[in-house]
């Protein structure tokens, strides 16, 4: 189970579609742990396409300095869709974690010592009255794998990252994380 509390690093797959919130999602949680003291890489993939077209983000962080932006297999893998779920399973290393977002992953094969923890993310953003927080949703569920990590500062790095257009947004964002936060709790 990864923890901060190791001194090896931890690496991270964010995956899904464009128009996700995948890369706001891996900076926000990139600038928490480096808020948190910790060595961290964010690594954006995305294509030609805008909405709709494949999009992940690596991260790696550490108590050290990281050794190489990207990893061949992943402590942890959040993936939003199918498509990413297929494509970055492989990766996963044994013992590793996935969060899958059931409510457009249907066919969720567990294989190999993987932990893989379940939660209709997308319909989770669409109750709040929002599908485009489900970015959001999905922090906050993979906030709860870290014990040692700090998110007071979420509030504050939403803010920041919304552009000024989209201030309006940011409690419902703070009220997604929340309830991605409260997601693991229900699951337990």
């Amino acid at each position: 189970m990864p923890t901060m509390t190791q001194t090896s690093e931890k690496s991270l797959i964010i995956a899904g579609f464009g128009g996700q919130g995948v890369l706001l999602c891996g900076k926000i949680i990139a600038n928490i742990f480096m808020l948190n003291g910790k060595k961290v890489t964010w690594y954006p993939c995305y294509g030609s396409e805008m909405r709709g077209g494949a999009v992940n983000c690596e991260i790696v962080v550490s108590d050290e300095e990281v050794t190489s932006v990207h990893k061949q297999q992943t402590d942890i893998l959040l993936t939003l869709n199918d498509i990413s779920y297929n494509r970055f399973l492989p990766q996963v290393k044994d013992g590793g974690r996935i969060i899958a977002n059931t409510s457009l992953i249907k066919d969720i094969k567990e294989e190999r010592n993987i932990e893989y923890i379940k939660a209709d993310i997308t319909d989770k953003a669409s109750d709040l009255g929002n599908i485009k927080v489900t970015n959001m949703v999905a922090l906050g569920l993979l906030s709860t794998l870290f014990d040692n990590v700090d998110f007071s500062h979420v509030e504050e790095i939403i803010k920041d990252m919304l552009p000024k257009n989209k201030a309006d947004l940011v409690e419902l964002n703070l009220k997604a994380f929340k309830a991605g936060k409260e997601l693991r709790t229900e699951r337990n």
